[in-house]
């Protein structure tokens, strides 16, 4: 689906008289003339194909045929001197596909007209918000402005609708993905080749994300997690400082991001080059999972009934190692849930009222064990695509046999 049907199934789902308003946001003042690096609303990517701050998409649903204007920031020669070229109307309209093109000192304006003659009833933003504690972010600020200034108009949540059509993704989509799996497989083949007993946690993030950088990816999809050792226990460990130390295992979550989209794998390996016979027992009960929900994965499942599958398997690996006695006793060693959707988020968004995986929905698939008393962390995660039979594993060339891991570590180390 294009960024043009996307619109259009959009537009299926507003209310009649109704209009959407979806900022990509603005930059995040850090001090002095220091700023965030600029991250788009996802919402707003997915819907234009447009990265870049200060751009607004309003999709007008009140007349016979539905009207959708993108407004941009009029070049400026002398801020572009200090900040960069501004994407002009050319390239806006030819990324997104959008012919109507406006500058924003027009949208106040513009929104006013349409009130006036248009009778609209509804506005739609994108309202996400993931806990109270949350600093509340541009357009949800954006939002209650306009309902303060226009109280007689309701206002919707867009972010429903969004999710429920982001769980599928297109071919185009699932290229990206791919293309994310292929980098990060190279950045995961870079550290074994230099992974060494007496190596720091930052050096095995530092050749991952050189490999990410020099592809001409966007850059990683979310902090690398390098845990050695008891580090490796904690589930998004991102200090990153300590040795690398002889006999330990590294556990490594971590991912490209290829034109806005994810890849997120985890990988554990043996420090030295050789797992231990321990090491390799706990290995192979959460390879035995990864593989088993790989093969359950289809149209019709949910991630709960993945994670039951999942659960199994590692609760029969953990009474065989005497770790535990009985099923339930499985939450001491593994606490998290075996996946979730992957995409322009890493957590990629889901609709509670669609549980069940559909064709084109991408998963992933990461089962692990933590294990205090023995300093040992293993996760081994990759990223499926549901089919509509069963699932196509994208990242399955990415070494996971440990037989693999310690030849592979002994034909190419530097």
């Amino acid at each position: 689906m294009n960024l043009e049907e996307r619109r259009k199934k959009t537009y299926e789902k507003m209310a009649e008289q109704s209009v959407l308003i979806l900022f990509s946001g603005i930059p995040s003042h850090v001090s002095a003339d220091e700023y965030a690096p600029f991250q788009a609303n996802r919402n707003f990517f997915y819907l234009t194909g447009l990265r870049r701050e200060q751009m607004i998409l309003v999709m007008d649903n009140t007349g016979e045929e539905p009207k959708t204007t993108l407004f941009i920031e009029k070049a400026d020669p002398h801020a572009e001197r200090w900040r960069g070229k501004k994407v002009t109307e050319e390239e806006a309209e030819k990324i997104s596909g959008i012919t109507g093109i406006s500058f924003l000192e027009d949208f106040e304006d513009s929104v006013s007209r349409t009130l006036a003659r248009s009778g609209v009833e509804t506005f739609y933003f994108d309202l996400y918000r993931e806990q109270m504690s949350d600093m509340m972010d541009y357009n949800t600020l954006r939002a209650a402005e306009f309902h303060k200034n226009y109280p007689a108009v309701a206002l919707k949540n867009l972010h429903p609708i969004l999710a429920a059509l982001r769980m599928q993704k297109s071919p185009d989509e699932i290229a990206q993905i791919r293309q994310a799996v292929a980098v990060t497989d190279e950045g995961l083949k870079n550290v074994m080749r230099r992974l060494k007993p007496g190596s720091r946690e930052y050096e095995a993030q530092a050749d991952f994300e050189y490999t990410v950088k020099h592809s001409g990816a966007d850059g990683t999809a979310f902090p690398t997690i390098a845990g050695s050792g008891i580090n490796g226990t904690m589930l998004h460990y991102e200090t990153n400082r300590d040795v690398c130390a002889d006999g330990d295992l590294l556990l490594l979550d971590l991912g490209a991001k290829w034109q806005g989209y994810c890849a997120d794998i985890t990988r554990t390996y043996p420090v030295n080059g050789t797992f231990t016979d321990r090491q390799r027992q706990v290995y192979d009960i959460v390879l035995k999972a990864n593989r088993t929900v790989a093969r359950a994965a289809k149209p019709g499942m949910t991630l709960k009934e993945l994670n039951e599958v999942c659960k199994k398997v590692l609760a029969e690996g953990c009474i065989a190692l005497g770790l535990i006695k009985e099923e339930s006793g499985l939450e001491k060693y593994y606490m998290h849930s075996v996946s979730h959707h992957l995409g322009i988020d890493v957590h990629d968004v889901s609709a509670p009222s669609q549980p069940k995986l559909l064709p084109g929905a991408v998963i992933t698939d990461e089962p692990g064990l933590y294990i205090d008393e023995w300093g040992i962390g293993i996760r081994i995660e990759d990223d499926l695509l549901i089919t509509e039979d069963g699932c196509e594993v994208l990242s399955e060339a990415v070494i996971r046999d440990p037989d693999a891991i310690e030849r592979f570590m002994a034909e190419n180390k530097l």
